[in-house]
């Protein structure tokens, strides 16, 4: 069960300006990974839920979580489909994240009051999310669609808050063209999530580049 409500993850989204993403089927070098985006001072992060038996790796990581790390918001994102959300709400995901938008996946989610965020990719889906209860909305995949995008959306619909994924970096430069365009937060990862030569991650840079990215968002935060 959800340990935060809809309107609270949202607001620790708009709040902090970033949302990890990760993935990864060992349990020990997740809950590293997790460790070093929380020591770095996010409070929400995305498990993006794209293997074999990633619920059961999900629902291990989420009780470490809530024993080892106060304040930490789980997610789980690549989601499908409804039977896929409630499996991991039943799990204690926080948070469900979507490539596309799916009614059966809103109704799940609103009747739990988690929050779901579906990828979307046009005016017309965006304020058909809004219309089923969405409070921010995935541009997916950011890279194709870019800051401009972002800043014609917000033209005619100024209450809309949107959270790009794909196409984000830590550099001040791409988060200045982000949030001036009016995102309310980010999603980052493998730019952020990133891994030594030899194909291990890197902790100490993973933690630094979340700091880095975390008071830079702050910055720009008007």
């Amino acid at each position: 069960m959800a340990q935060y409500t809809r309107l609270e993850v949202a607001a620790v989204m708009k709040q902090t300006g970033l949302v990890p993403l990760f993935y990864n089927s060992d349990i020990k070098i997740s809950k590293q990974v997790i460790k070093a985006c929380y020591n770095g001072g996010a409070r929400l992060l995305e498990f993006t839920a794209r293997g074999d038996f990633a619920h059961e790796v999900f629902g291990e990581l989420n009780k470490y979580v809530l024993k080892e790390m106060p304040g930490m918001i789980m997610g789980v994102g690549s989601i499908t489909d409804a039977a896929s959300a409630s499996r991991f709400m039943a799990l204690g995901a926080n948070f469900i994240v979507t490539p596309v938008l799916r009614e059966d996946i809103a109704i799940v989610c609103n009747r739990r009051k988690v929050l779901w965020s579906p990828g979307c990719g046009s005016l017309t889906e965006i304020a058909k999310a809004e219309e089923m209860g969405c409070e921010i909305v995935k541009l997916f995949p950011g890279s194709v669609y870019g800051p401009g995008f972002v800043k014609a959306i917000k033209g005619p619909q100024p209450w809309t808050s949107i959270m790009p994924t794909g196409g984000v970096s830590p550099t001040r430069e791409n988060l200045e063209g982000w949030f001036s365009a009016g995102v309310t937060c980010v999603g980052m990862g493998s730019k952020l999530i990133q891994k030594k030569e030899d194909g291990t991650f890197d902790l100490e840079k993973i933690e630094t580049l979340t700091r880095e990215s975390i008071q830079i968002i702050k910055s720009l935060q008007t």
